[in-house]
């Protein structure tokens, strides 16, 4: 089975403000920017996984962490993992940018 990379653009990064959370949908999935303090730009699957769901673009953000609105879940946005004492981990996309254009690689 081949598989093939394909880069979609999404944003740009000019317009993505700092320790927001911008929500955009690649067919069925809903994806949750954050641009950070540092310029990095992450994104992650856009609901908490506790049973209900909270919608992370909403929650606050700090550092490399985001915090869902629901629970107050800390969740990594390098590598979606929910940090202890909760458990629990959201699904990553890779991010590139490219002359100001914010691309999810899929």
């Amino acid at each position: 089975m081949i598989s093939t990379i394909t880069r979609i653009p999404v944003a740009n990064y000019s317009n993505l403000k700092v320790r927001a959370g911008y929500s955009i949908k690649i067919d069925d999935k809903e994806i949750a920017l954050f641009k950070l303090t540092n310029g990095e730009v992450y994104a992650i699957e856009n609901r908490s996984p506790h049973p209900k769901g909270g919608v992370l673009t909403e929650g606050l953000v700090s550092g490399e962490y985001v915090f869902c609105p629901v629970y107050d879940w800390k969740i990594s946005l390098t590598d979606g993992k929910v940090q202890a004492p909760d458990v629990g981990q959201v699904r990553t996309y890779q991010v590139e940018v490219d002359n100001d254009i914010v691309f999810i690689v899929i």
